[in-house]
């Protein structure tokens, strides 16, 4: 796959112990991305943040969180991103995702051996 220039961002963002059928939430949607063919998925771990409840989850060590806020960032073309919209529909119930455009400078990976 090539993925140069213009391109769009989706980044989810949830709690780290949001889960989908037992498994954290943001495995499933790297595994939904992959399978829906996105040309790559990340996931950012937080070490501190607040949402829509305002309250503070944090990883100093004496106010250890278990819930602390992680990033999902998907880049792919603009028709590709927005195709896979539907599926976060039914996942993130709590969390934030946005989507932005972006310009894509290099995305290659290691050639197979």
């Amino acid at each position: 796959m090539r993925l140069q220039g213009e391109a769009f961002r989706l980044t989810a963002i949830v709690g780290e112990a949001d889960t989908y059928q037992h498994k954290p939430l943001y495995h499933e949607i790297v595994l939904r991305a992959r399978h829906a063919g996105l040309a790559g998925a990340s996931v950012f771990r937080g070490v501190e943040g607040f949402g829509a409840t305002a309250a503070i989850h944090t990883a100093r060590l004496l106010s250890l969180s278990e819930d602390l806020p992680v990033a999902v960032v998907i880049v792919d073309d603009e028709q590709r991103v927005r195709g896979f919209l539907p599926e976060l529909d039914g996942l993130v119930t709590n969390g934030l995702v946005l989507l932005d455009e972006v310009e894509v400078i290099r995305y290659a990976g290691k050639d197979p051996q």
